[in-house]
C-alpha cells in the first residue's frame, strides 16, 4: 500500500501546520520523511513479531530529530518550542505508536528527567550522548503493584552508604530498558521517606531488565520488569536537584502533554487510513465513501481530530509562554486520548472485516490505542486532577 504519509496531511482541516514557522515546518516535514521512508516500511513485520528493530537507532542518530528541546545539547540552534515538539510527537504516532513512544521515553521521559533534575555537571555528562542516540535512556517509576497511586505507594528503597546508594525493588512496565544505556530509576529514601532519582547503567551489579511478552498493544516496544538487588549507584549519579515526589511530578507535567499529542497522531493515522479505504472500496457497484453512515463515521472522526488539535495547539502555546500547570495537561491527555478511542474503532469499523488484518494498518492502531489511553495516567485520575482544579475539592482516595 502506498504511504499516506507522502501525501499532504489530509487531517489538519484547519491548516494548523501555519503555526510553525518557516524554520519549524522544515523540521516537521523531516520528521514525515523519516518516518515514511525509515519506519513505515518495518513496523507492521516487527509489530506482529513483538520486536523492535535496533536498526532504527543508527537511522535516528543520523536525521537530527533527537534531543531538540534541549539548547545546548546536539546539532541544532534554540530548543525547539512545544508546537513543534508536539507536532513531531504526532507525525511519529501517525506512522507508529510504538516508535513514537520509544522516541517519547528516550528523548521526554529520560533526557527531561536528567535535564530538570540534574545539576550542570550531570546534564554536560549524560545528555550529549543522549542527543546523538550514542546513549539510550529509559525511565523507571511504575512498579508492580503501585501505578497511579505509585506517589504514595513506591516500594523501591534507595539507601545511603557512604558514597553510595544501595537500591532494591522493582519496576514494571519500563520503555526500552532491555537496551537502554542509562535508566532513570526512582526510588524512596529509607531515612527521609522522599523519593529521590538515580541514573544507573544497565550493567550495574545487582540490575536486572527482563521483556514483557504476549502484549496487544504497542508490540513493538520492549517494555520490561526491573528487579534491583543491592544495586550500588554513586552518589554522583544521584539525581542532584530531585529531592521528592514533587520532582517526579514536574517530569509528567512537562511529559503528559506529549502523549496527548500521540494519541492524535494515533487519530489522523487511523482517519487517513479510513479515508482512503473509503474511496477505493467497492460495495454495491459504489465507493464506501459514498454511502452516507460511512461518510458519518468519517466527518466525526475529523471533528475529533480538529478539536483535539485545537486545544493541544493552545496548551503549546500556554507551556511557551511558561504556563505548566498540572490540570492543563491532564485535561489534555484524558481528553484527547478518549476522542482518539471513537476514532480508532469508527475507523476499523469503516474497514470491516479487513479492520482486524495488519495488512490493512488500521488494527495496529485500534490496538495501540489502548496503551496510550492508559499510561502517564490514566483518564481517571486525570480527571481527577482536573476535577480539583475546578472545584476546590480533592476526590482523590
Amino acid at each position: 500500500m502506498t504511504s499516506l504519509t507522502e501525501q499532504q496531511n489530509v487531517a489538519d482541516f484547519y491548516d494548523f501546520e501555519a503555526g510553525l514557522t518557516e524554520e519549524e515546518r522544515k523540521v516537521l516535514l523531516r520528521t514525515r520523511a523519516f518516518m515514511r521512508d525509515e519506519v513505515q516500511p518495518l513496523v507492521a513485520e516487527h509489530w506482529a513479531e513483538g520486536t523492535f528493530p535496533r536498526e532504527l537507532i543508527s537511522r535516528f542518530r543520523e536525521s537530527g530529530l533527537v534531543g531538540l528541546s534541549y539548547e545546548g545539547y546536539g546539532d541544532h540552534g534554540p530548543a525547539a518550542g512545544h508546537l513543534l515538539s508536539g507536532m513531531m510527537a504526532m507525525e511519529m504516532s501517525r506512522v507508529d505508536a510504538s516508535v513514537a513512544t520509544f522516541f517519547g521515553v528516550h528523548n521526554g521521559l529520560a533526557m527531561y528527567a536528567i535535564h530538570a533534575c540534574g545539576d550542570q555537571e550531570q546534564r554536560d555528562r549524560w545528555l550529549p550522548a543522549m542527543a546523538r542516540m550514542d546513549s539510550i535512556g529509559a525511565f523507571a517509576l511504575t512498579e508492580p503493584l503501585d501505578g497511579s497511586d505509585i506517589a504514595a505507594g513506591m516500594r523501591t528503597t534507595a539507601q545511603r552508604d557512604g558514597d553510595t546508594w544501595v537500591l532494591n525493588g522493582a519496576k514494571r512496565w519500563i520503555g526500552n530498558a532491555t537496551f537502554a544505556d542509562h535508566i532513570v530509576v526512582w526510588a524512596k529514601d529509607v531515612d527521609d521517606d522522599q523519593v529521590k532519582g538515580f541514573v544507573v547503567g544497565r550493567d550495574t551489579p545487582g540490575f536486572k531488565a527482563e521483556k514483557i511478552a504476549h502484549k496487544t498493544s504497542l508490540r513493538i516496544v520492549e517494555n520490561a520488569d526491573i528487579t534491583l538487588t543491592d544495586v550500588r549507584v554513586p552518589e554522583r549519579d544521584r539525581l542532584q536537584n530531585a529531592s521528592s515526589f514533587r520532582d517526579v511530578a514536574e517530569v509528567l507535567r512537562a511529559t503528559r502533554s506529549g502523549v496527548a499529542w500521540q494519541a492524535l497522531g494515533v487519530m489522523i493515522g487511523a482517519y487517513e487510513l479510513a479515508l482512503r479505504y473509503a474511496t477505493q472500496r467497492q460495495q454495491f457497484g459504489r465507493p464506501l465513501a459514498g454511502f452516507q453512515l460511512v461518510q458519518d463515521l468519517l466527518v466525526k472522526s475529523l471533528g475529533n481530530i480538529t478539536s483535539s488539535w485545537g486545544m493541544l495547539h493552545r496548551l503549546a502555546a500556554l507551556q511557551d509562554s511558561g504556563v505548566f500547570r498540572d490540570e492543563h495537561s491532564s485535561l489534555a491527555k484524558a481528553h484527547v486520548t478518549a476522542r482518539m478511542r471513537e476514532v480508532v474503532a469508527w475507523a476499523r469499523e469503516i474497514f470491516g472485516g479487513n479492520g482486524i488484518v495488519l495488512e490493512y494498518d488500521v488494527a495496529r492502531f485500534f490496538a495501540d490505542a489502548e496503551a496510550i489511553y492508559s499510561f502517564e495516567g490514566t483518564r481517571e485520575m486525570n480527571t481527577l486532577i482536573v476535577g480539583k482544579a475546578i472545584t476546590g475539592e480533592s476526590a482523590f482516595v
